[in-house]
């Protein structure tokens, strides 16, 4: 599992460090602004895939002296780092395509161009995917951040695709247009990961299903009369749980203990579920 996120993160910079070099080769020799800004956002990329190895890295440590519950965290403040760059550089492009937009300015777009911006819808969407599906594998909240960038990016190309188009056919105008509305699919996608981040570093109670899950599987242990407060929140990108269970205040110390012990291990099966804290309580 560990070297499947540090592979996938060294295939992720590889990819973002060449299509930064063929999106602003081409987009320097069009002085097409939608280009240069998508070559942007790939070199902003390119950084936060750096973030992202070293969060995986350090994620996949043991628990220490220091971290008794891990390194979990770091994950998440990868992903908040990328929303971060993300929103910083959407407000920049538009900041720049807007006052572009009011100047007069000679493009030279040419077939190499739309084809470097085909090359790069082709490799986001599968680079998208590819993250997707790792990042359900080993619970990775930094991959699915750049597997939802991914997926982003090939709107964002998209979009320059078209303003490339029309400024092919002499429409110059809508280059900077393009250019515009990238800026705002940057800064949403920054705004959607920023708070898919906080809410784990903020220690955000899991969704219902994982809540109802995971009192089923307390009720279903033999020995267990009941279950009360329940508490479940993130630490990183991996859940702790609190549970009270009720059981017969007959039961010797030993079976009490068996029985707490059972429910944590069926806790822990759950998957995301890092640990489960069990309190006894007798009837």
């Amino acid at each position: 599992m560990k070297n499947l996120g540090r592979n996938a993160t060294i295939i992720m910079i590889i990819c973002n460090a060449f299509l930064f070099a063929i999106k602003i080769t081409a987009g320097l020799m069009s002085n097409s602004l939608a280009v240069i800004s998508d070559a942007v956002n790939s070199l902003t990329d390119v950084v936060s895939s750096v973030i992202i190895f070293i969060a995986v890295k350090t994620s996949s440590k043991q628990a220490d002296e220091g971290h008794p519950f891990g390194h979990h965290r770091a994950e998440p403040i990868a992903g908040l780092i990328v929303a971060i760059f993300a929103g910083i550089l959407g407000f920049e492009i538009l900041h720049a395509s807007a006052f572009k937009l009011m100047e007069t300015h000679e493009h030279k777009i040419g077939i190499h161009t739309i084809a470097v911006l085909l090359i790069s819808i082709g490799m986001k969407f599968i680079m998208a995917a590819y993250f997707k599906k790792v990042s359900r594998k080993i619970n990775s909240p930094a991959l699915l951040a750049s597997s939802i960038d991914s997926r982003n990016d090939v709107y964002i190309s998209a979009t320059a695709l078209i303003g490339v188009g029309c400024g092919f056919y002499g429409y110059p105008q809508m280059d900077d247009i393009a250019a515009i509305l990238i800026s705002f699919w940057i800064i949403y996608s920054g705004y959607k990961i920023g708070v898919q981040n906080i809410d784990y570093l903020m220690g955000k109670q899991p969704d219902s299903v994982v809540m109802e899950k995971i009192k089923g599987r307390a009720v279903s242990v033999s020995g267990v009369i009941g279950i009360h407060d329940v508490r479940a929140h993130y630490v990183g990108n991996y859940i702790h749980v609190e549970i009270h269970i009720s059981l017969d205040q007959n039961l010797t110390m030993t079976q009490a203990h068996d029985i707490g012990e059972n429910v944590q291990k069926e806790v822990e099966a759950i998957e995301g579920i890092h640990k489960a804290f069990v309190h006894i309580d007798p009837i």
